[in-house]
């Protein structure tokens, strides 16, 4: 990876990200793992350790793992091992973690992206060290209204997914886009809803800085990251942060870290542990996960297009840039709306920039989901037919999409290409496309603006422009406007 500078340093980053797997039943027990129940409600006998419970491995969790590792390029591991993790934290029932350590089910792979650099598209790549399966543990609740701590353990047994990359990442912007497509992947495959708010998807950066070719310095692990938005700003304030430590002659200790959304800043929570401080052994409980080939063969077959695939097909089969394909595949409902919209109209580029511009703004403004997006993928492509047909021109399609989208589903019932011609009809938006009308007003125009017309012959380029906007204008922005320009620059000679 090229190296991105600050203050004469390098940014190292590597991330641990906790995927919530979407199975109805905790990791080692029956119990639910709905979200938002009363405290300690589903936690069954086995998720508080009592005694003489023995835990049971979840299928559906195995599956998950599997489907992630076949999406990223993984290799599966044939047999992986469960061990324990001692630490002591109050919602932690056992006393230890049921993680893997040694051998992980998940091995290698890598995470792809295109991020914007400068004027400049560029393609990532992300190496993937593991992903393992673990149980979460349960949660502190502090009640400040009575001065008191409880412990609910709702959370405690739920299945993770934990996915750990190399550090390979070089800024903040890179982490953000990194974690994006991560987020991307285990939604799209359904592994994990992806829910930031409510723990589904949490990250941890592990941010260190050093000058160029030196070794890797100290790290300092910022925990809990639940957005896209927290994490660069948490991320850029530690880097700040290490540098000015640093130059100050100070050595970083490695640490586990928190970031405050109302400070800006990054505060340390306790030492940070290595490996052997959690005394690792296999749980004598849970015999090996063997993992057959013919066990995975049947996931890959069940598993829809990854949005990789789909992005390709789409350069390959509606000739669009990558950027594009890649944009277009942040999510199923994205990309099946783009496909939709192609198909009707026979415009994939047109339809592409609609989505990637009018439709995503719109989308965002409204904080709404494609799913929710008023304007049907039929109806873009009535209206992109349109402009396709000189029927009326860009500006005037804004307009008609304004008004389509306005409408949302009031207009139900109604054809989508006769609601559009309507709301052209209605709007007076038609373009004039006969020429001899369009010629008289170029007449017009060339014998009211006479400097303009010796200027340019003169060679002043510019002074096209002030003959462009008087056509426009008597013809109240119906004038085509490829047409006008190649019917004014013949009669200008």
């Amino acid at each position: 990876m090229t190296a991105r500078l600050v203050q004469g340093y390098e940014v190292v980053i590597g991330f641990e990200t906790h995927a919530q797997l979407s199975t109805h039943s905790k990791i080692f027990s029956r119990a639910s793992v709905a979200f938002g129940a009363e405290p300690n409600t589903q936690a069954c006998a086995l998720d508080m350790a009592l005694p003489g419970t023995l835990p049971v491995m979840n299928k559906g969790a195995v599956e998950r793992a599997i489907e992630f590792g076949l999406a990223v390029n993984s290799h599966v591991a044939e047999r992986s091992i469960f061990a324990r993790k001692n630490y002591f934290y109050p919602d932690l029932p056992k006393g230890y973690q049921i993680s893997q350590f040694e051998i992980p089910v998940v091995q290698g792979g890598e995470v792809s992206f295109f991020m914007e650099e400068g004027k400049e598209t560029v393609h990532k790549t992300v190496r993937l060290v593991r992903a393992h399966l673990e149980e979460d543990a349960g949660k502190s609740l502090h009640e400040d209204f009575i001065g008191q701590s409880g412990i609910d353990l709702n959370r405690a047994g739920t299945p993770l997914l934990e996915i750990v990359t190399e550090p390979d990442i070089r800024s903040s912007e890179e982490a953000v886009a990194y974690a994006k497509e991560l987020h991307k992947i285990v939604t799209w495959i359904g592994i994990c809803d992806g829910n930031m708010q409510e723990g589904s998807f949490r990250c941890d950066a592990n941010v260190s800085v050093r000058k160029p070719g030196a070794p890797l310095g100290t790290r300092r692990e910022i925990k809990n990251l639940n957005s896209f938005k927290f994490m660069q700003q948490a991320i850029d304030f530690e880097v700040r942060w290490q540098i000015e430590q640093i130059e100050d002659g100070y050595k970083i200790v490695q640490a586990t870290v928190l970031f405050d959304p109302e400070t800006g800043e990054t505060r340390a929570m306790r030492t940070k542990e290595d490996s052997a401080d959690y005394r690792y052994f296999p749980d004598p409980d849970l015999p090996p996960l063997v993992i057959e080939r013919e066990w995975v063969e049947r996931v890959k077959a069940q598993m829809s297009e990854l949005p990789r695939v789909m992005a390709a097909r789409f350069v390959a089969d509606y000739g669009l840039p990558e950027y594009d394909a890649t944009t277009l595949t942040q999510s199923k409902a994205m990309a099946a709306y783009f496909e939709a919209t192609a198909k009707a109209c026979g415009q994939p580029k047109l339809a592409s920039n609609w989505i990637m511009g009018e439709v995503s703004r719109r989308l965002n403004a409204a904080d709404i989901g494609m799913e929710q997006a008023p304007v049907s993928a039929a109806q873009l492509a009535a209206l992109i037919g349109r402009i396709a047909d000189n029927t009326i021109s860009n500006n005037a399609a804004r307009q008609v999409f304004e008004a389509l989208w306005a409408e949302g589903a009031e207009a139900e019932g109604i054809a989508d290409a006769a609601r559009v011609d309507a709301l052209i009809e209605a709007k007076g938006l038609k373009q004039m496309n006969d020429s001899s009308e369009l010629e008289k007003i170029i007449d017009e125009v060339l014998a009211a603006n006479p400097k303009n017309v010796s200027e340019y012959k003169a060679g002043n380029a510019k002074a096209l422009n002030g003959l462009v906007g008087p056509i426009m204008k008597a013809s109240k922005g119906k004038a085509n406007p490829a047409q006008a320009n190649a019917l004014l620059l013949k009669k200008l000679g």
